[in-house]
């Protein structure tokens, strides 16, 4: 049995576009509301993995913690985009933005943002840990974490020149001057 209307056919990306590499950021934002998250790059429509509940957990006791704990001109924010270009974007699962910004936003120019943090799960590795931060480097954005799982492991890079740096790691307490003095007890983003 199915919760879906009788003849409704659920929304896929166009496949001569696809071929084409033809999608551009605005078209992401005209996507209908059952279109599943999707990733731009290079006019190709990625889709956006559904995360793990142990993954969510991570990026949202992390969202918590920044809501918390950062200063009022930044703003965490989760399942928003960031607009590399025209034809690229990148969702990563916890930003920190600078304020001001429009509550109504789903997307951020990479000059808003102060740092992306992607939690890597099984199916991500390679992008995370590979492609990503050289696609946030390239944006200048200016602070990238990877968070490792089983167990949790937080490695913080600052971008140096046209690449990221690792400044700290942890699994027990993550400590940092920048993008704001930073005392992160790794459990708080794990019980």
């Amino acid at each position: 049995m199915t919760a879906e209307p009788a003849g409704h056919v659920p929304w896929s990306p166009d496949p001569i576009r696809q071929r084409l590499a033809d999608y551009s950021l605005e078209d992401v934002l005209n996507l209908p509301d059952d279109a599943p998250r999707v990733e731009l790059r290079d006019g190709v429509l990625i889709v956006v993995p559904s995360p793990t509940i142990g993954h969510q957990h991570v990026g949202n006791l992390l969202w918590m913690w920044f809501r918390q704990n950062a200063p009022e001109e930044l703003q965490p924010g989760t399942a928003v985009g960031v607009a590399i270009g025209l034809q690229d974007s990148l969702e990563p699962d916890v930003v920190l933005v600078r304020q001001p910004i429009e509550r109504t936003n789903h997307f951020f120019l990479p000059r808003q943002v102060v740092l992306a943090v992607e939690v890597v799960s099984p199916g991500t590795k390679r992008r995370d840990r590979l492609e990503k931060p050289v696609e946030y480097a390239s944006a200048k954005i200016p602070h990238f974490w990877r968070i490792e799982q089983d167990p949790v492991h937080v490695f913080a890079y600052d971008l140096v020149a046209d690449h990221y740096e690792l400044v700290a790691d942890s699994d027990t307490e993550l400590v940092l001057s920048a993008p704001f003095e930073i005392k992160l007890p790794i459990q708080d983003i794990t019980r």
